[in-house]
C-alpha cells in the first residue's frame, strides 16, 4: 500500500505545484480530491482513519473567519475601501501606497483572498477612468495584502493552519511577525514604485464626480463589535475556533442577511482543499518514505529549523507547490517544539508568496478578477517587481526573526 499511498502524494504535489492536470478542467482542489478518493478506493486509508486526520479545528476556524469576513463584505465595506482609494487625492504614488496599506490592514484581520477578491475589479475600473494603467496599482493590492495578512495569525490560511497545529498566542504572535510586516508594505510601495516609474509618473485626472458607496451602518457597525469581540476571546482560554464559531454564530442573527447569503459567501473550494491535503499528507507520513526523507535531511543538516534553511525552503515551496500546501506538507513531517520555527514559517511562506503570480491564491485572484474588468497582469509583470520586493522583504524577516532570536540563523 506504500507504493499507492506514495503515487497518490507525488500526483497531488505534482498537481498543486502545475494547478491542473494537463487537458482537463481539473484545479487544486479537485486534483487532492481525487487523490483522497483514490486513497479510500485503493484501501491505504479507510473512512475512519481519513477523518482522524483531518484538522476539524482548524477547518471550524478557517469557516468562522470567513463568515466575519463576509459580515463586512455584506455590509459594503470593501466596496468603499476600493472605491475610496481609486479615488484619492494626490500623485499616482500616493494612490500606490494608500493601496498597499488599504489592503494591507485589512488583510491582517479579515483574510487576504476575501479582500482582495472584493477590491480588485473597483480599483481597476477606478484607477482606468482616471487616466493611470492599473496594473502597478493591482500588483500593490497583491503585494500588499500578502505582507499585510503576515502581521497575525489569523491573516491568511497557511497563518491560520500554523497558529492551530503549534497553539501559538494571537498576541505574540503580532510581537514576532507584526514589525516585518509593516516594514514589509513600505518595502513593497517602495519597489513597485522604482521598478513602474514609468507608469506611476503620470498624474492622476481628477476622480469622475460620482457618489462613493458607503457601508451599511448597522452592519459595518456589527462588523466591527464582533472583530472587538473575537480579539477579546482570543486573550481568553477558550479554544480560538470555539470563539470564532460564537462570534459567527452571533453574526448569523440577523434580520437584514439571510444566513444562506452569509454561509454561501464561505470559501468551501479552499476548505475543502485543506480536507483533503489533511488526508493525503497524514497518509503519506506514515510510510516509512517520509520518515527516512526526514532522517535524511537531519544528517545532512538541512531541516528547517535555521534561517539559512527556512529561508530558501519557504521561498522555493511557497512558488511550486504554493504556500498551504507547503506548510501543510512540513508540519505534517517535522514535529515542530519550538515557537521560533513557526513564527519563521508564518511570515516567511507568506512573504515567499509575493514572488511569482502562482505563488499566492490572492495573487490569482487578483489577476483573473483583474482579467474579468478587462485588464491583463500577466506572469512577467507580476515578476518584474514580485522577484525584488519578495527577497526584500524576506531579508527583512530574516534579520527581525535573527535579531529577536526567535531563529537563529
Amino acid at each position: 500500500m506504500d507504493t499507492v499511498t506514495v503515487g497518490l502524494f507525488v500526483f497531488t504535489y505534482v498537481g498543486m505545484a502545475l494547478g491542473r492536470v494537463p487537458g482537463l478542467k481539473l484545479d487544486r482542489t479537485g486534483i487532492a480530491l481525487l487523490a483522497a478518493v483514490g486513497l479510500l478506493v485503493s484501501g491505504a486509508m479507510d473512512v475512519d482513519q481519513a477523518g482522524a486526520a483531518i484538522d476539524i479545528p482548524t477547518l471550524l476556524l478557517l469557516f468562522a473567519l470567513m463568515i466575519v469576513s463576509a459580515q463586512f463584505q455584506e455590509a459594503g465595506l470593501y466596496r468603499m475601501a476600493a472605491a475610496r482609494v481609486a479615488a484619492a487625492t494626490g500623485s499616482s504614488s500616493r494612490i500606490l501606497l494608500v493601496t498597499i496599506l488599504v489592503s494591507g490592514l485589512l488583510s491582517a484581520i479579515l483574510a487576504n483572498d476575501i479582500v482582495v477578491f472584493a477590491m480588485t475589479p473597483i480599483l481597476a475600473e477606478g484607477v482606468r477612468q482616471r487616466g493611470l494603467d492599473p496594473r502597478p496599482f493591482l500588483l500593490g493590492l497583491a503585494g500588499g495584502a500578502n505582507a499585510g495578512s503576515a502581521m497575525t495569525v489569523i491573516g491568511n490560511p497557511q497563518n491560520i493552519l500554523i497558529g492551530q497545529v503549534g497553539g501559538l498566542d494571537f498576541w505574540h504572535f503580532m510581537v514576532a511577525c507584526a514589525v516585518p510586516a509593516l516594514v514589509s508594505l513600505i518595502v513593497v510601495h517602495r519597489m513597485i514604485l522604482w521598478l513602474w516609474k514609468g507608469a506611476l509618473t503620470a498624474e492622476p485626472q481628477p476622480p469622475a464626480a460620482v457618489p462613493v458607496p458607503r457601508p451599511d451602518p448597522w452592519q459595518y457597525g456589527k462588523g466591527v463589535a464582533a472583530i472587538v469581540f473575537l480579539l477579546a476571546l482570543f486573550a481568553t482560554d477558550l479554544p480560538r475556533e470555539v470563539g470564532a464559531l460564537l462570534v459567527a454564530g452571533l453574526l448569523l442573527l440577523s434580520r437584514r442577511l439571510a444566513s444562506r447569503d452569509m454561509i454561501g459567501a464561505v470559501d468551501w473550494h479552499l476548505l475543502l482543499l485543506f480536507a483533503c491535503l489533511f488526508v493525503v499528507t497524514d497518509a503519506f507520513s506514515s510510510t516509512g518514505m517520509a520518515s527516512t526523507g526526514i532522517e535524511l535531511l537531519a544528517e545532512a543538516g538541512w531541516l528547517p529549523d535555521r534561517l539559512s534553511t527556512m529561508a530558501p525552503m519557504m521561498l522555493a515551496a511557497s512558488n511550486t507547490i504554493g504556500n498551504v500546501p507547503a506548510t501543510m506538507l512540513l508540519l505534517s513531517l517535522w514535529p515542530v517544539d519550538d515557537v521560533g520555527p513557526l513564527y519563521g514559517m508564518a511570515l516567511l511562506s507568506t512573504l515567499a508568496g509575493n514572488l511569482l503570480l502562482v505563488g499566492s491564491l490572492a495573487n490569482i485572484i487578483v489577476a483573473e478578477r483583474a482579467a474579468a474588468s478587462g485588464v491583463k497582469l500577466s506572469f512577467l509583470d507580476f515578476a518584474r517587481a514580485g522577484i525584488p520586493m519578495t527577497l526584500a522583504t524576506m531579508a527583512v524577516a530574516v534579520a527581525w526573526l535573527w535579531a529577536g532570536q526567535w531563529m537563529v540563523w
